[in-house]
């Protein structure tokens, strides 16, 4: 096939750019069916206690209320006990949480009852119309407190639910070794998803008596969680993705679709469900707060000798995915550099707080932040500059890293750090009570799920009878052109316009299954089997040229719906012409395509000592911060974030994932603060729980670096998740150099910076 692309890398328009700005695009919440039910959640208003009774009658008895549903309403699966799994295990741990509390409370804002009435009204009245009594359990609220023997049990008899290590060579020796040592504790904090879209749909039942679910979803393979509750076969749960408005991971775990599919089941008519933005403030998961202490150890020369960490995350009340956002953080946490002394222990522990799971970036932004920051700090008392010590120490291709996994793509660090640095120019002058520094930060992060999970992703490709294609793929697109990538990748194969390829997705029941949009996966996997099914499809049509054309296969290209010699372009068939014959010899041009990730053997230990993930992501992130001295407040004057992406399928998409990736990082790094007070949630709305508007932002430059040597089609690599990971660190180590100072608790709030500059 040829490498000269005609669409790969180009800056593409998009399926509903303009649907979107003109607000055509019919989201989870805009849909609407007739003789629909509305549905709210009752949820609990303490953080540890037990149910001691749960009155429900009065608003059963309220006019316009169909239903009201509790834990006894949920139907008894014993293999289950009233659980929903969370998407697969993790070892021997089952990621699982209660549909509904029956007996015991365990944070603030989970969900004990459902009300499904015909107005939102009448749904809200209800609720206020419920009444339970609680008798208070003991409770704890910080991770490392509950991590001692006698702290309260949240479930079963340990609250760390969750422990991996890295191991490799002999850290004591390696920090004997060392000319320079720096030691700190480095806090993170939990962080709101903060999409603009709430978790939304709406469900019924059809003639054949399967339930559908239309929501917005990361994850439809969850029709099978659905299954498992309802107690009824896979085959009669059906859930139709929508366009999302945002997840971030926030969508990624259950959160309304079981409960639609209760009322439906239960009442026979369609049920909404939309949640408030309180209820997406404490009624799902968060990212993970992280207790980081950090060891480095460096010769005179630049040259790390060893590393040792202690990671501590805060789950939250329940497992969700905190073990694997563990392995993420653990893999991750000697950032992109070669140590040939390495000791990290972590733990995940379980806490009265709002439960803790997927997040952009998904354990590696905590780590990043403590890395960089060691990294500046020896590069300090060493007297080097912060680059030149990062380049002595930098992992290349061939390298193997402390989870002893061989690094098999191209490292760009040096050109990514020495591109974003120069992007930024000469620092500005500040004046007496406002400084200017500059600041960077380097990363890596993993795209593709863990290589042990045995992930695949498929794709149907069909040519129809005018040479246009049509393509069937379970991808979710959350926003980031999921869609178009796989449009742009089967029109490049198959040499067709982009606007000649149509694409079916999200429907677990219409298009084959591609897995979730999670882990910076989609492009890399469902990317890589529309390539492969295309391809298929191509091997047809090249295949029936080559006798019409009395031409090798390999000799011959398909482009503007022809198929062509290389040799003698004039001699050439149009594709329609091609199509037809095999039609006509029972040889259908289409394809169902699967495409397997590298398969390895589960974790086995609590050591981490085999190859994780199918490949990193490598960029760097620069600022230019003003810090005014009398407030301590941050205004971020120049950002620049380069990232070698691979091969970019969209060069307008890939620029959108830097940009808001960093954005993101930037609102972790100063502003996101969830706060809780004894497990009761402070700033659940966005008055205030502040994020970044555009008038906190400057003008992000980024830069595209191409190595084409991925995993991904083409060989692009994923760049959702790594575009986040270098923005915290990158302000802290601006502010460092304004006004001589370290945050070592983020966000570095005007009030965090103001306290350090009078101590």
């Amino acid at each position: 096939m040829k490498e000269n692309f005609s669409i790969i890398g180009k800056r593409l328009g998009g399926l509903d750019e303009k649907d979107k700005v003109l607000g055509n695009v019919v989201f989870a919440d805009d849909f609407v069916m007739p003789g629909m039910l509305y549905a709210r959640v009752f949820r609990a208003e303490k953080a540890s206690a037990k149910i001691k009774c749960l009155d429900i009658l009065r608003a059963q008895s309220l006019p316009g209320v169909i239903c009201v549903l509790t834990a006894d309403d949920v139907p008894h699966n014993e293999s289950v006990k009233n659980v929903v799994g969370q998407t697969t295990e993790v070892g021997l741990l089952e990621a699982k949480h209660q549909v509904l509390v029956k007996e015991r409370v365990r944070y603030w804002g989970e969900a004990i009852a459902l009300v499904a009435a015909e107005s939102p009204d009448t749904a809200c009245r209800a609720l206020e119309l419920i009444e339970v009594e609680y008798e208070d359990l003991p409770a704890v609220f910080d991770p490392l407190e509950a991590m001692k023997p006698d702290a309260p049990k949240i479930h079963g008899d340990n609250n760390i639910i969750a422990s991996w290590k890295l191991r490799k060579g002999d850290a004591e020796a390696g920090f004997a070794q060392a000319d320079v040592i720096v030691e700190n504790t480095y806090r993170t904090p939990r962080q709101e998803h903060a999409h603009i879209e709430p978790e939304s749909g709406v469900s019924w039942m059809d003639d054949m008596g399967v339930i559908n679910i239309r929501y917005a979803a990361q994850v439809i393979e969850h029709y099978r969680d659905i299954a498992t509750v309802l107690g009824i076969p896979e085959s009669r749960v059906r859930v139709i993705g929508t366009l999302i408005g945002g997840g971030f991971g926030g969508k990624e775990d259950v959160t309304v679709e079981v409960f639609l599919a209760l009322l439906t089941w239960k009442t026979g008519r369609p049920v909404k469900l939309t949640y408030t933005r309180e209820e997406m403030g404490y009624g799902r998961h968060k990212r993970h707060p992280y207790v980081l202490k950090y060891k480095t150890g460096a010769t005179k020369d630049g040259k790390l000798t060893a590393l040792e960490a202690e990671l501590v995350s805060d789950a939250g009340a329940y497992v969700y995915l905190s073990p694997w956002v563990l392995v993420y953080s653990t893999v991750h946490s000697t950032g992109p550099y070669f140590i040939p002394n390495v000791k990290v222990d972590a733990s995940s522990v379980l806490t009265n707080n709002i439960m803790s799971s997927a997040c952009r970036g998904f354990g590696g932004m905590q780590v990043a932040f403590a890395y960089e920051s060691q990294m500046d700090e020896l590069a300090e008392k060493l007297g080097m500059d912060p680059l030149e010590l990062r380049k002595k120490n930098f992992l290349k291709r061939g390298d193997i890293t402390a989870s002893y996994q061989e690094i098999t793509s191209e490292v760009l660090l040096e050109e990514a750090a020495r591109k974003a640095k120069a992007a930024l120019g000469e620092k500005g002058r500040g004046s007496k009570t406002k400084k200017i520094g500059h600041g960077f930060a380097c990363s890596w992060q993993s795209y593709g799920r863990m290589t042990y999970l045995h992930d695949t992703s498929s794709c149907w490709v069909n040519l129809e009878m005018d040479g246009s294609a049509v393509v069937r793929t379970g991808i979710p697109d959350l926003g980031g052109g999921q869609r178009e990538s796989v449009r742009a990748i089967t029109a490049e194969v198959l040499g067709l316009k982009l606007e000649e390829v149509h694409v079916i997705s999200t429907d677990s029941q219409v298009t084959p299954l591609s897995g979730t949009v999670t882990a910076t996966r989609a492009l890399y996997m469902s990317g890589n089997a529309a390539k492969l099914a295309s391809e298929n499809v191509r091997k047809i049509i090249v295949e029936e040229a080559s006798e019409m054309l009395s031409a090798e296969p390999e000799r011959l290209n398909l482009k503007d719906k022809t198929v062509y010699s290389v040799d003698e372009p004039s001699k050439l068939l149009p594709l329609v012409d091609v199509i037809k014959r095999c039609a006509a010899e029972g040889k259908v041009p289409q394809n169902l395509a699967t495409f397997k990730a590298p398969f390895t053997e589960p974790i086995t230990t609590d050591i981490i000592k085999d190859p994780v993930f199918p490949d990193f992501t490598f960029g760097a992130q620069a600022a230019e911060v003003e810090v005014d001295l009398e407030t301590g407040k941050v205004n971020i004057l120049k950002w620049a974030a380069a990232h070698d992406v691979g091969q970019a399928i969209n060069l307008n998409r890939v620029e959108g994932q830097i940009e808001g990736g960093a954005v993101q990082g930037i609102g972790f790094g100063i502003m996101e603060d969830y706060l809780e007070e004894e497990g009761v949630p402070l700033t659940w709305n966005l008055h205030d729980y502040i994020i970044p508007t555009s008038k906190d932002v400057p003008d992000i430059m980024s830069i595209v670096l191409q190595s084409k040597s991925g995993k991904g089609p083409f060989g692009a690599k994923g760049i959702g998740e790594p575009s986040i990971s270098a923005a915290a660190p990158a302000i802290v180590n601006a502010i460092k150099d304004a006004v001589g100072i370290r945050i070592y608790h983020i966000p570095a709030t005007p009030e965090r910076i103001f306290l350090a500059l009078q101590e």
